[in-house]
Parts: structure tokens; sequence; C-alpha cells
């Protein structure tokens, strides 16, 4: 216990004492996010929290796993590397989303390939287990590495959001890491909540400092390979060990509702609209309780809470609901609550046109 007390303290102080330095530079060197039409925020503000998040994270790491029980560590060290230099150069001078993808899919690729963290199934969901190749399961790990990071770097649209659910969707695993006695697992979620605590202080209304690419695809890459262990650990573990988790498929859907959610109905409404589904709209879930007239840190307290409730949900019930029924709750309720807020948002816009 005290390692992981360490590295979540190591990780804070670091990222802590880090952020002011790189807040001075970035306006001294008027390295500013400036707002546009899509921007919840109406200040020019230093996007580059990142650094700190990786800076402290990555230390921490370093310092305090036991590397002869994380062989594969050195390869998750690289994932780190490549999306942190992607980060800041897109930071610094926005790159083309093609160039960004083609880093996210060499990151994917080496995580599944060299350090062997991938799906080796369906886990029951569909009724599929392991039956197909391998080489298709180690394409559908790609795939969800991609999804997860992306899904992070989707929902960074205002003050403490992709921070504080990053936070809680790591501590939530690396308590069950821990639990699992997957000590090396639970020090690389721990430094990153430590990291992201950190970084909070300065992100929360009035932000002083935004995460951009740079924080956003490090925890989305951090939280992929937590998820994606988290779901093999829990297949492989017998019926009788209190530690399982049954339906593990609706389980990890639960616990990232928020940033999961999100990303595939907004991909899903800008295909069905004939879009990209990378062009950039306000369709998203926080862009929504903004429009309905939250401020930034209801929206996100809101979300963040609502994560919670699906956590909770999703822990109490897996070993009483089937898979496919929580499965449709969860995904029924998420899509549910969303179309009630955009018709809400709809009316309130409505409302404002016909009094003006």
């Amino acid at each position: 216990m005290s390692i992981i007390i360490l590295s979540f303290l190591t990780a804070f102080t670091l990222t802590y004492f880090a952020i002011p330095p790189i807040i001075r530079i970035a306006k001294q060197k008027h390295l500013f996010d400036v707002p546009g039409e899509r921007s919840s925020h109406t200040v020019k503000t230093p996007a580059l929290g990142g650094i700190g998040i990786f800076s402290g994270a990555i230390f921490s790491i370093v310092l305090w796993t036991p590397f002869e029980q994380f062989g594969n560590l050195q390869y998750i060290l690289c994932g780190f590397i490549i999306l942190f230099l992607i980060g800041v150069k897109d930071d610094l001078s926005p790159m083309s989303p093609r160039h960004k993808m083609i880093a996210q899919i060499l990151t994917a690729a080496i995580l599944v390939i060299k350090s062997d963290i991938h799906l080796s199934g369906f886990y029951g969901l569909f009724g599929l287990h392991d039956e197909l190749h391998e080489v298709f399961y180690l394409f559908l790990s790609i795939f969800t590495i991609l999804v997860i990071i992306n899904a992070f770097n989707l929902i960074d649209g205002i003050n403490g959001l992709a921070g504080s659910v990053g936070a809680l969707i790591s501590g939530v695993l690396g308590c069950w890491f821990f639990w699992a006695g997957k000590m090396e697992l639970a020090i690389v979620a721990f430094t990153m909540v430590g990291s992201i605590i950190a970084f909070l202080k300065y992100n929360y209304t009035p932000a002083k400092i935004f995460m951009g690419d740079t924080g956003s695809l490090i925890i989305g890459m951090v939280c992929a390979v937590l998820m994606l262990e988290f779901m093999h650990m829990n297949y492989s573990m017998s019926d009788s060990d209190p530690r399982k988790f049954y339906d593990v498929p609706a389980v990890a859907v639960g616990i990232m509702i928020i940033p999961l959610f999100d990303t595939i109905r907004v991909f899903t409404t800008r295909i069905y609209r004939g879009h990209s589904p990378f062009k950039p709209d306000r369709r998203h879930i926080h862009h929504l309780l903004i429009d309905y007239g939250l401020t930034h840190m209801q929206a996100t307290g809101a979300l963040v809470a609502i994560n919670i409730l699906y956590i909770l949900f999703v822990f109490s019930f897996h070993n009483v609901i089937s898979l496919h029924l929580m499965m449709l709750l969860v995904i029924g309720s998420a899509t549910g609550l969303t179309f009630l807020l955009h018709s809400k948002v709809v009316q309130k816009k409505n409302k404002l046109i016909a009094l003006g």
C-alpha cells in the first residue's frame, strides 16, 4: 500500500510544481489556445498542461514500478512518448487528423503486439467468447484502444471534464488492480490519478491552463491499457474468485460511460447526417449542458456524478443481471437521458428565438 501512496504523491507533487512554470513560459511565448466558434471558453488560455501530466506520471512510474514484475512496461512507456510528442506538436501547431491517427495506430500496435495487452475474445458479448481467429482480436484490440484514446480527446471541451473523468476511471481500476494483486498496474493507475488531480487545481474554473491533446491522449492511452487488462483478467478468473466481475463487457462500458457513449453517439449522428465522423461540431453532451445553461463546473460535476452512478450500478448488479440485459440498460438509459437533454436544449433555443 505504501508504494501506491508514494507513486501517487510523487506524480502529484511533480505535476503540481511543473504547471506554474509551464503557464508562465506559455504566456511569455504567447502559446495560447485561441477561442473559436466551437469553443466553450472565451479567454485565450495556454494548452500545454499535458506536459505537466506527462512529466509527473512518467517519472513516478519509472521511479516506483517494480520492473521485475512488469516486463512490458517499456512498451507502455514507448506509447507514452509517441503520444506526448504528437500531442505537444499538435498543441503548438495543429496537425492533420490523418497524421495524429497514424501515431495513435502505431502506439496501439506497439501495446497490442509487443506488450501483449489485448482482448482475447468478446467475453460473452453477442454470444461469442474466443471462437474467432486471434488475428481478428489483435485488430479489435487496436481499434478499441483507438476509440478510448479519442474518446478522452473528444470530451476535453470544458474545464475539468476530461481530467475528472480520467481520474475517476483510473482510480476505480487502480483500486481493483490493487485488490487483485497487480501492483504494477495499480501504480500506473494511481500515478495518473496523482498527476491529473494536481493538474485540475489549475484547470477548474477559472482555468489557468488546458491539458491539450498531450494530456487527453496520454490519459486515454492509460485508461485503454487499464481497461483491456481489467477485462482480460476478469474473464480469466475463476467464478469462485470474489474479485471477479461477471458481464465484464457491460461493466467496462459502465465504467467508461461518459467518454465512450459520447464518442459513439457523436460519431453515429455525424455519419447519419452524411458528415465525416471527425468533423468537429457542438453535439457533445458537455456542449448540450452548456447550451442548456450550466456553467463549466456544473456540467463537469453533473457528468462525473452520472459516471459514478453508472459505475455503482454495474458493480452492484454484474452478477444479478444478464450481460445483454445489462448492456441494454446501460446504453438504453444513456441514450434516453441524452435524448431528453437534447430535447430540452432545442426547446430552450426555440423559446429564445420566439422571444427575440
